[in-house]
């Protein structure tokens, strides 16, 4: 395979990434230790790729924090690892007690004016339902009312 056809197949990103399974990252390490153009570039990609992530980095909440300073004090024993199928990697068990519900922000006018229009439509319905309450009764009391005359 060419050099060029290498760069652009996006398999140097993938394995930068880690995203390659090991019969391509043997190939990939052969062929940036085989030829210096490959290598440079790949020195410069992952250099990309660092900034990007540090500048794109987000801090985690501080209760996210406090989980893991927490759980990175407890034993080895007492951690939770998992593996994930295609590497061997350690992941904590993070629980976070929050007892907000965090929605995106354009969801949240949807939501008053859901809250807003359930409340007009409670109002409405009581009182069209007091108001043919009220009726009938007028109506019963108007029909006894016409049978006292007739008679």
């Amino acid at each position: 395979m060419k050099t060029q056809e290498f760069i652009e197949s996006g398999i140097l990103e993938a394995h930068l990434l880690g995203l390659t399974d090991k019969e391509e990252h043997e190939k990939v390490r052969e062929m940036v230790s085989a030829d210096p153009v490959l290598e440079e570039y790949t020195v410069v990609l992952e250099a990309g790729i660092n900034t990007y992530f540090e500048r794109e980095s987000v801090n985690p909440p501080e209760a996210v924090r406090e989980v893991v300073r927490l759980r990175s004090t407890r034993d080895k024993k007492e951690k939770h690892e998992f593996t994930n199928e295609h590497t061997s990697r350690q992941y904590l068990d993070v629980e976070v007690n929050d007892t907000h519900m965090k929605v995106h922000k354009f969801w949240r006018p949807a939501f008053i004016a859901v809250f807003v229009l359930s409340k007009i439509f409670l109002i409405a319905g009581l009182y069209y339902y007091f108001k043919s309450v009220s009726q009938q009764e007028e109506l019963q009391r108007l029909k006894a009312q016409q049978i006292e005359q007739v008679k």
